[in-house]
């Protein structure tokens, strides 16, 4: 079993920033990629980004490339989303989420999930 608690969430104007964490517990952090989804309301959970087991591989989803970053500490057991360049449409519930068994990052689906951290960007 793994637990995953995020932080980090609020209220941010348009082209602010904010970073959220997530605190894994329960398993060896290095031995699973981590990522992060979002579900805005009335939409469907939607992929941002993941990062490999030990943090050298990364992959986004187009709508966020360039303006977010993902990033992990093994020491810490805690992996990161920078998220700069806020714009109202990324206002939505985050959550993280370990893979146990993904190979390629672009097949990251999640076997383990926090509860979720509310992100909302004012225009």
């Amino acid at each position: 079993q793994v637990q995953l608690v995020e932080s980090g969430g609020g209220l941010v104007q348009a082209g602010g920033s904010l970073r959220l964490s997530c605190a894994a517990s329960g398993r060896t952090f290095s031995s699973y990629a981590m990522g992060w989804f979002r579900q805005a309301p009335g939409k469907e959970r939607e992929f941002v980004a993941a990062v490999s087991r030990s943090g050298g591989s990364t992959y986004y989803a187009d709508s966020v490339k360039g303006r977010f970053t993902i990033s992990r500490d093994n020491a810490k057991n805690t992996v990161y989303l920078q998220m700069d360049s806020l714009k109202p449409e990324d206002t939505a519930v985050y959550y993280c989420a370990a893979d146990l068994r993904v190979g390629k990052l672009q097949n990251f689906l999640g076997d383990y999930w926090g509860q979720g951290t509310q992100v909302t960007v004012s225009s």
